[in-house]
């Protein structure tokens, strides 16, 4: 029954946070409304308060449950906004273009959210785990995380609908595992309405923190068995998604 309470309290939490926050933002809306909107893939504009919204709902239900979560979390939201303003209209995509101009010496919007969210992820991961092998996979995972989940915010809500199936599994765990995937959950049930819609939008914002949140939530709930297997998987996800360049990753249209 404890674990049940706070998992619903987790749930509830970020949801209301998130709902809270977007009202907050459309009424004052910084630098006015027209920095806040942007046009969708099909061309409709729609409102970005959501991203931050749910960043923010997001790493303040995840450091209730744990501040090196709530950190990562924090971390990979601002990572995302960075990229959501300074990489706006840059056609670059994939890790390997942004390196490359790295190389070149210009460092990207893209070259700053890789670097910051791995960092953040591998701070967290060695918070959260004891062994130094768990560690450097907890950070994988949880950066990893984030980057799976902004890698499909392809379509309206698909991400806030990866982000409730892959968390739902979690809650039937016991701890601070099922708490974060709670967290998760509440926040992107509580964009998915307008996100599926096409009145808003979550962006990188959005779309790295709720997975960092999942990723956390993976951390909290496995061994060593556990993260190498999440770590794979998030790895060939980045891995199949930089291969595949132009408006098409892993066979979904942009």
């Amino acid at each position: 029954m404890i674990n049940r309470a706070r998992r619903t309290t987790a749930f509830g939490l970020t949801a209301v946070l998130t709902r809270a926050a977007t009202a907050a933002l459309r009424t004052k809306a910084p630098g006015g409304p027209d920095r806040w909107e942007r046009k969708n893939y099909a061309g409709r504009t729609v409102e970005l308060y959501a991203g931050p919204a749910s960043a923010l709902a997001a790493a303040v239900g995840a450091g209730l449950v744990g501040p090196a979560a709530g950190f990562a979390v924090l971390a990979a939201g601002v990572c995302g906004a960075h990229d959501d303003v300074a990489g706006a209209g840059d056609p670059r995509r994939g890790f390997r273009a942004h390196l490359a101009a790295l190389r070149d010496g210009e460092v990207t919007s893209g070259a700053v959210k890789l670097f910051g969210i791995s960092a953040a992820g591998l701070v967290a991961g060695a918070l959260l785990k004891e062994r130094a092998v768990d560690k450097v996979l907890a950070g994988v995972v949880i950066a990893g995380a984030a980057h799976f989940v902004n890698l499909v915010d392809v379509r309206p809500g698909r991400a806030a609908a990866v982000v409730l199936a892959l968390g739902a599994p979690g809650l039937l765990r016991a701890g601070a595992g099922a708490e974060l995937s709670a967290a998760a959950m509440g926040a992107a049930a509580a964009v998915l309405p307008d996100d599926l819609g096409e009145r808003a939008m979550i962006g990188d914002t959005g779309a790295h923190a709720l997975g960092a949140v999942l990723g956390a939530a993976v951390v909290a709930g496995n061994g060593r068995a556990g993260l190498l297997l999440h770590a794979g998987a998030v790895v060939a996800a980045a891995v199949c998604g930089d291969r595949v360049s132009g408006v098409a990753r892993c066979g979904m249209d942009e």
